[in-house]
């Protein structure tokens, strides 16, 4: 396959993995619709998820593989940030606001939204399955040649799809101006939260 072929490769596998209802996505969204903390938040996203890929593709994925220990804690920890988030988004799904011209009359603190962000990704074993496990593997069969342009192709897709969901979900703002949207937001992603917690420990 040639260079360009493997570019494209990664960024096809890249983009059909992360697009997919997850923690992380439901967080970058709400954020993008309160207009909060947006550049940071997406730019740890795409760092985290850079530095996983490119993990995986220089072989770390058959390590992780070898040590279903540390797999088994990642799995507790993240299962435990996500009902606590699960919680969090249940107890402003019953007390919503609205997205006003002027944004949010309570906001997130960019320590507390970054440090959301980057829980939200490490904790959740599914990230490392994904972007070091499976792209990994897919790397190495595009050949020495063709396995950094399959990786530079992940994180292109990566990069693509953290920025429109972010920076595009202020078109979706004139919607969530009223409360009962972000009830049904919030409500979901508290849903959303918690079973993604039980099918971590489950699996």
């Amino acid at each position: 396959m040639t260079t360009f072929g493997s570019l494209l490769a990664g960024f096809g596998a890249g983009l059909s993995l992360i697009i997919a209802i997850g923690a992380q996505n439901a967080f970058v969204l709400r954020q993008g619709l309160r207009r909060e903390h947006l550049a940071p938040i997406v730019g740890v996203c795409i760092a985290s998820d850079a530095v996983l890929i490119v993990a995986g593709v220089a072989g770390v994925g058959a390590l992780i593989q070898a040590a279903p220990l540390a797999l088994a804690v990642v799995r507790w920890a993240g299962a435990a940030f996500l009902l606590a988030y699960a919680v969090i988004a249940a107890r402003r799904a019953l007390n919503p606001g609205a997205l006003a011209a002027s944004g949010p009359t309570t906001r997130t603190t960019l320590t507390a939204a970054v440090t959301t962000a980057v829980a939200l990704t490490w904790l959740n074993p599914h990230v490392y399955l994904d972007t070091v496990v499976l792209l990994g593997s897919l790397a190495s069969g595009q050949g020495p040649d063709g396995r950094w342009p399959f990786a530079w192709g992940a994180v292109a897709g990566s990069t693509l799809w953290f920025s429109l969901l972010g920076f595009g979900a202020k078109f979706l703002a004139p919607v969530f101006a009223r409360p009962g949207a972000w009830r049904i937001l919030d409500g979901g992603i508290a849903v959303l939260m918690a079973v993604l917690a039980v099918l971590l420990v489950a699996s």
